[in-house]
């Protein structure tokens, strides 16, 4: 549970690319996905999710962040195909209990569960988690204050979920710069978008003790880290070991608003994570930084493309994948293949 101080929202997440960083090719959509895919079989769908995430991000305004961190770990392991809600059992371990995917929090995964009830009751059997998570991220994300952009509709689940399949998909706190850009680059995301993912996530993002704590007690403590934040974070985890649910907001100046103050914080060493405040100094990424310091329309709007090219990421559709019932489990197999 969040410490009460820094306690307005939450943390994403990390991963994305480009070598080819000047000429980044666009990636289209497969064919079949539509803005008004439900027009007909569930015409009050966008109706429906509104219905449930504005309420949950009232009562649990850490609900945005989750989700956004969810969509993000789901997108980049296997395409945005709700593979991360598969719930582990006895023939498998999934997605969702690989040892980086143990922090989700549960406020994401409970408003996916939430809207896919209800428009079960509605319309059962034709909407897919995985454009609920989809579209969910996006209406949470413009409820605190970010960007609209287009979800395009009509994927399908996925038909896999296997921890084994997580690792070198997403970055991890303690890695390089050079390893974070390189698992962007895997992904086909420029140095700009992968600045911009970031720091879009981490404005309403917050993070456990362990994934900065080795910056602030050492053995060698992190100079970059600003004095006054380091004696914040240290009150603030002293007792994590005892306690590991202790965490900290990523932006400690707006933690509730989806806004460019992370990227301020960031060029004042205010950066909570080391690969946070990386960006501010590596020179592959330090302009973006601060361009997107000096500009929150420039941010918005890259993040919002950025946003539109991640949610058509190796997405299924046709027979690739299924729309299932439940979206902690497949259709029919107890297995983590079809």
């Amino acid at each position: 549970m969040a410490n009460p101080s820094f306690l307005p929202f939450i943390l994403l997440l990390s991963s994305l690319s480009s070598a080819i960083t000047a000429r980044n090719p666009y990636i289209p959509p497969p064919p079949g996905l539509t803005l008004n895919h439900y027009a007909k079989s569930c015409p009050r769908f966008h109706e429906i999710v509104q219905q449930i995430v504005v309420p949950k991000q009232s009562a649990n305004p850490t609900t945005a962040a989750a989700t956004l961190r969810l969509f993000f770990h789901d997108c980049m392991v296997g395409g945005c195909d709700a593979s991360v809600l598969i719930s582990s059992n006895a023939y498998n371990k999934a997605e969702k209990d690989q040892d980086i995917n143990e922090s989700l929090a549960g406020d994401g995964f409970d408003v996916v569960t939430r809207v896919k009830t209800a428009l079960e009751i509605e319309c059962p059997g034709v909407v897919s988690c995985s454009d609920i998570l989809a579209v969910t991220t996006r209406d949470l994300i413009i409820q605190v204050g970010g960007p609209h952009y287009e979800v395009k509709l009509g994927r399908k689940d996925g038909l896999e979920s296997k921890a084994s399949n997580v690792e070198g998909k997403l970055g991890r706190p303690n890695m390089t710069m050079d390893k974070i850009i390189s698992i962007f680059e895997s992904h086909r995301y420029t140095h700009r978008e992968m600045v911009v993912l970031m720091g879009g996530g981490h404005t309403i993002g917050f993070a456990h003790c362990k994934e900065f704590e080795s910056r602030l007690f050492g053995p060698k403590p992190d100079p970059s880290v600003h004095p006054r934040l380091a004696e914040r974070l240290k009150g603030m985890c002293a007792n994590s070991s005892s306690d590991p649910a202790i965490s900290a907001f990523l932006d400690p100046i707006s933690a509730g608003n989806f806004d460019n103050m992370i990227f301020k914080n960031l060029l004042n060493g205010l950066g909570v994570l080391g690969t946070d405040q990386a960006m501010a100094s590596d020179p592959r990424t330090r302009p973006f930084v601060e361009e997107y310091a000096r500009d929150s329309v420039v941010f918005f709007r890259d993040f919002a493309r950025a946003m539109e090219k991640t949610s058509v990421y190796r997405v299924k559709t046709g027979s690739q994948g299924e729309i299932r019932r439940r979206c902690d489990a497949f259709n029919n197999l107890p297995t983590g293949t079809k």
